[in-house]
């Protein structure tokens, strides 16, 4: 079964082409077959003007348009497709998503930060750790950030801040936004045992390649610090061409680590887990179970 999910961000659009072999007895097989990134940037409209100016929303028309050529390509028999926060704080988006619908003929949902949290947690990334942690799951957006926490493989909390590298770029971050954040993982995180972070989105996935670890092994707190202090020293420039980083990864890696920073000193963990994961790979499993069930229904 060929699925594709279409990720509409704050930074970057994605479309993730994925195909599921199903297991006899076993959970499916989840298997990626593309996975293409436009960085469309529209949270810097968006955080900014309050909405997207018409040659970004043409931009995003035309990526779904080449997205769609490249689904009828491959194949695709089912797609999901969702926008995130810049989406949600737009005050055009209706009229833009509108015009996508007409131009390609693809319905593109507008999910919460709850939703975004579930759809990361579909991936169920921690049941192949130990069922005995605490796991606190962060991903770091353009326009916001998601945390789910459970312990001892139960659901503790999930939780959606409007802090992201786009709005902390854009200085649209207060200190009491920060002073939420923090006064909500630490008192929902008090008294659990040992919590153990896994994160998602391209920056600490790009720290973690960076970090030349092996696949499967955490990063350190003290090894982000390590890079924060050592990209805040440098300029914009600097990072591209000392760690050959594109423009659009360069800017809002900063902001990225000091997200993580803080979200781990919170929640007193040591350790980032970085599984090569994602809300489209999220959105694909939902899609999955979706089909099954529809198949087992008919």
């Amino acid at each position: 079964m060929r699925l594709a999910a279409i990720d509409i961000g704050s930074n970057a659009a994605r479309l993730l082409i994925t195909d599921v072999i199903p297991g006899i007895q076993s959970t499916p097989e989840f298997i990626k077959v593309a996975l293409i990134r436009v960085p469309l940037r529209l949270g810097f409209d968006v955080f900014d003007k309050g909405e997207i100016t018409p040659v970004k929303a043409e931009r995003l028309v035309k990526t779904i348009k080449s997205y769609k050529l490249l689904m009828d390509v491959y194949g695709v028999k089912h797609l999901k497709a969702c926008a995130t926060s810049a989406m949600r704080d737009a005050s055009n988006s209706s009229e833009i998503l509108k015009k996508v619908k007409l131009e390609t003929g693809i319905d593109i949902n507008v999910i919460s930060g709850q939703d975004e949290a579930s759809f990361i947690y579909e991936n169920h990334v921690a049941e192949n750790l130990n069922t005995e942690e605490s796991y606190l799951y962060i991903d770091v957006g353009g326009g916001s950030t998601e945390l789910t926490f459970f312990s001892d493989a139960k659901l503790i909390f999930k939780e959606s801040f409007n802090i992201g590298t786009i709005r902390l770029l854009k200085n649209q971050v207060n200190e009491a936004a920060w002073t939420e954040m923090k006064e909500f993982i630490k008192t929902k995180t008090k008294g659990y045992h040992h919590v153990t972070v896994i994160g998602s989105g391209g920056n600490i996935n790009k720290i973690f390649s960076l970090s030349k670890r092996k696949e499967g092994k955490p990063l350190q707190l003290d090894l982000l610090r390590d890079y924060y202090k050592e990209f805040s020293t440098m300029s914009l420039q600097q990072r591209m061409t000392l760690y050959k980083l594109r423009e659009d990864r360069a800017d809002v890696i900063v902001p990225a680590l000091l997200i993580h920073i803080n979200v781990m000193r919170w929640a007193d963990a040591e350790e980032i887990y970085v599984p090569k994961i994602g809300l489209a790979d999220g959105l694909i499993h939902n899609l999955y179970e979706e089909v099954k069930s529809k198949a087992v229904e008919i």
